[in-house]
């Protein structure tokens, strides 16, 4: 995905992720987190936020990842995030490539 325009840095894009216990991972990804790329060295974030759910059974908070810019960004140019949601601790989920080769190290 790239920039239409020049986008400056703390902007806010939208939301990545919604959590949700039904996903093995326990996120759901929406379109936007779909099409930016993965780089060791990004342009963008996830930050962790909420959003109040109002239902017929009462108020709630849910849990989402927004993707927020941490430079500013030309118009053209691509935005990219690192893609994992684990912390560096968490990362003995993965078995199927090294920790090092997933953390680049």
């Amino acid at each position: 995905m790239f920039a239409k325009e020049d986008i400056l840095k703390g902007t806010t894009l939208g939301i990545s992720h919604v959590a949700h216990n039904l996903f093995p991972d326990g996120w759901i990804r929406t379109p936007l987190a779909g099409f930016y790329n993965h780089s060791i060295t990004p342009n963008c974030e996830l930050i962790v936020g909420t959003l109040d759910n109002v239902t017929q059974y009462g108020k709630f908070l849910t849990a989402i990842r927004l993707l927020k810019t941490i430079t500013d960004i030309k118009g053209g140019d691509e935005l990219t995030c690192t893609y994992t949601l684990w912390k560096k601790e968490d990362m003995t989920q993965l078995t199927s490539i090294s920790k090092e080769t997933w953390l680049g190290l």
